[in-house]
């Protein structure tokens, strides 16, 4: 038995345009509705398994936060069942509980209380909470004079005082220092490994495929997609920002053919990227149009589209921009990831140049555009992206052609090490105080 069944649910919410119309109604049922209604989900049905770790995407309004609602019960469907089989601990709005005039320690205790603990046994919990939250005096000062993050220790520290059946947490740890989110997520990885069930619910596409295995993506109070946590938080970042004509344009495109030995070049502007060695066709692609990536080539030691590229080697990726509409300043951007979505290194021309780079277009250019760098990886393949945006590379960009996941690189080490990336540590065996040699 699993630790989670959601069954058909659905919740709808009541809006009143006057309270005397909300009293109306409750004086004369069945006479005629004074309220609107709200569907926040709809026909909703899924299952977790004990001891699986699932992530929740999808824009604002999609409905996550109700139906995190209707997990911890604090309120109920409309329609359908919700069966939970665990003692649930959960982080849902910051601080949600606390009494701003108490103190930390008697919120400790009452939150403790309202999750079904006896006094005994806070009392037994408390030096644990007050070690692992870490704000020292505060704990005896009231909570209205918390920062946010000082309040989102302390109520991860209560939740997870003991390990509990299922962990919900809503956003709450992204208010924290990084420092604090690693202990965090170091005693959650903790808890999965003892059989804890999480569910996460965050706007860090990151933070999803790092610690969860699957993901669901809500879309209108429906799930638009269930499956791995890779390819559901690709498809979340297709909703935020579009992914228009494009797909037809690679359908229609030009047949595939094989892949050039020569260097790339501006005197065609055909849109050739899905035939090149490594594509992958499962790509994710999405922007604002205005410019498309048309093109691009990945180079090492004078080799076009290695099948293998040897780790540290020097390695330059090349990608080919056609632009539609003309722009004051726009960035280009790679990406690497490994399979399970877990970004290794990102930059873009602003970063790689230290800020020197001020690149504009004009309608109708075809433009190429380099990135170098050593390979500095274990034996694996990788994924790789590339992206054109436009505006303030400190300030707010627009994507206008990513490519995301779009072409796979294999990379061979001759002798491995543990992890992902080189940091080419070197080793010195130091005698100090022994004899010279």
């Amino acid at each position: 038995m699993g630790s989670v069944a959601v069954n058909d649910v659905a919740k709808c919410y009541k809006y009143y345009t006057s309270k005397w119309h909300r009293a109306w109604e409750k004086l004369y049922p069945g006479k005629s509705e004074w309220h609107t209604k709200k569907w926040v989900l709809k026909e909703v049905s899924f299952g977790i398994g004990t001891g699986e770790s699932v992530g929740i995407v999808g824009v604002n309004g999609a409905g996550k936060s109700t139906l995190l609602k209707l997990l911890t019960g604090t309120t109920q469907p409309t329609r359908g069942t919700i069966q939970v089989n665990d003692r649930v601990a959960a982080l849902l709005e910051l601080g949600m509980g606390f009494h701003s005039e108490f103190t930390g320690r008697q919120n400790v205790y009452m939150s403790g209380l309202m999750m079904g603990y006896n006094r005994g046994q806070m009392d037994e919990l408390m030096p644990g909470i007050e070690q692992f939250a870490d704000i020292g005096e505060y704990i005896d000062r009231p909570v209205r004079v918390y920062s946010s993050g000082m309040q989102m220790r302390l109520a991860f520290a209560v939740a997870t005082a003991s390990r509990p059946g299922i962990l919900i947490i809503d956003e709450a740890l992204s208010v924290g220092d990084s420092r604090f989110q690693a202990k965090c997520y170091a005693r959650i990885s903790d808890y999965k490994k003892q059989g804890t069930t999480l569910l996460l619910v965050s706007h860090s596409v990151g933070d999803i495929v790092r610690h969860c295995d699957r993901a669901i993506f809500l879309k209108g109070g429906t799930i638009g997609m269930d499956g791995s946590a890779r390819d559901v938080t690709n498809r979340y970042l297709d909703e935020l920002f579009g992914k228009p004509q494009f797909e037809t344009a690679m359908k229609e495109g030009p047949a595939a053919s094989s892949p050039s030995r020569t260097a790339l070049s501006t005197a065609n502007d055909g849109d050739v990227y899905h035939s090149r060695h490594g594509y992958r066709p499962e790509e994710y692609r999405w922007g604002q149009g205005g410019a498309e990536i048309i093109d691009y080539d990945i180079q090492v030691g004078g080799t076009h589209y290695p099948p293998t590229i040897d780790s540290g080697e020097p390695t330059e990726f090349y990608l080919k921009v056609r632009f539609d509409v003309g722009f004051d300043n726009v960035v280009p951007g790679i990406l690497i990831k490994t399979l399970d979505g877990l970004f290794l290194y990102g930059s873009n021309s602003f970063l790689s140049s230290a800020g020197r780079e001020n690149i504009s277009a004009e309608r109708g250019d075809v433009r190429i555009f380099r990135f170098s760098m050593p390979l500095n990886l274990n034996s694996g393949d990788y994924l790789l992206s590339f992206g054109i945006s436009a505006g303030d590379p400190q300030g707010e960009m627009t994507p206008l052609d990513r490519r995301y996941d779009s072409i796979i690189l294999h990379v061979s080490k001759g002798m491995e090490f543990w992890g992902v990336v080189d940091l080419k540590a070197k080793f010195h065996a130091v005698n100090e105080g022994g004899p010279s040699r």
